[in-house]
């Protein structure tokens, strides 16, 4: 008997899925409970994974608190739920553990926005400009920087910097704008953005705050400036999540990846959350790259060990350093 085609309807969208009759579906989340304790294998997951995978997760966090994770575990194994820059992270901070990355066609378009030739070239043209990266880079841009930062602890890093330090920040335009506007910096700016938050419009904002005219705009720092501009609140995902726990408000209008949801929903299950979207139709900001890792690709990334983030040790040497710098600045 062939497979049937069936329909089941989640929170976001229509999701497609397969079986076979009277076949066994094997449970996944025994199986990575089994396999995890077995191989010493710790899983990372970020707030942007389908809610399976972060319920499944041993630690749930934003870049920086997952950078903290990935410096401090003891396991022999490392499975990032996330996309490649994160999983490439944690092998520069673990140098002697395996990694690895349930998809490997996880990537970032924010990452991708930034080449490393591209960088060395401007490093070359403005030699006496620091480089602060946001950790949403590759391992090559971050082995040219001189310090990296996480939408988390932005602002801190760049007021360590003298008030007349000369600083190119990559490749993120719209959290490097933000941090000029509210240090009052002028640093150079990358031109690069994350799609999902970039696309959010600030119009499809403000008639949702129509609608709901009770509820609170919060926003991720890598929107727009119009979008920031209309929130009430900025920060990153985990400052949204805390935000949302200590703020008296019953009802926000969410301007993030979806994925956050989930959280919220979980630590504040008395409010109500709508999603702030480029369409007014439908909630159309998952990032399709967090998307891809699925519980079956994490049992088997840990079942075969692969794929593995493999990295040289030069490249992991230089870009450690200012990974190191940002921790010990945070």
């Amino acid at each position: 008997m062939g497979n049937i085609r069936k329909f089941v309807v989640t929170r976001r969208k229509v999701r497609e899925i397969s079986f076979k009759p009277n076949s066994c579906v094997m449970d996944f989340v025994s199986e990575i409970n089994r396999l995890r304790k077995e191989k010493n294998a710790v899983i990372l997951a970020h707030y942007y994974q389908i809610p399976e995978i972060q319920d499944i997760a041993d630690y749930i966090g934003d870049s920086l608190a997952l950078a903290r994770r990935a410096a401090e575990t003891t396991a022999n194994i490392i499975v990032f739920a996330g996309v490649h820059f994160m999983a490439e992270t944690a092998k520069i901070l673990n140098p002697e553990r395996k990694v690895l990355l349930p998809d490997l066609e996880a990537g970032c378009s924010l990452a991708d926005s930034c080449d490393a030739e591209e960088l060395a070239r401007m490093k070359a043209e403005f030699p006496d400009h620091k480089v602060l990266s946001y950790v949403n880079c590759s391992a090559k841009v971050k082995a040219l920087s001189d310090v990296i930062c996480t939408s988390g602890n932005a602002l801190k890093i760049v007021e360590t910097f003298p008030k007349d330090e000369k600083i190119l920040f990559v490749p993120d335009k719209n959290l490097g704008g933000y941090i000029n506007r509210e240090t009052g910096r002028n640093m150079k700016l990358w031109q690069g953005s994350c799609h999902i938050h970039d696309m959010l419009d600030a119009e499809k904002v403000l008639k949702l705050k129509q609608a709901y005219p009770e509820a609170k705009v919060i926003a991720h720092p890598e929107c727009n400036p119009a979008v920031l501009q209309v929130a009430d609140f900025v920060g990153s995902t985990a400052a949204m999540l805390n935000f949302i726990v200590k703020d008296s408000s019953r009802e926000y209008i969410v301007a993030t990846e979806t994925g956050i949801l989930h959280q919220m929903q979980k630590t504040a299950p008395g409010k109500v959350f709508h999603v702030a979207s480029n369409q007014e139709s439908c909630a159309c900001n998952d990032c399709p790259h967090m998307k891809l890792n699925t519980l079956e690709k994490l049992y088997r990334c840990l079942k075969d060990e692969t794929p593995e983030i493999i990295l040289d040790k030069e490249l992991i040497d230089k870009a450690r350093r200012p990974i190191e710098t940002m921790l010990s600045l945070s």
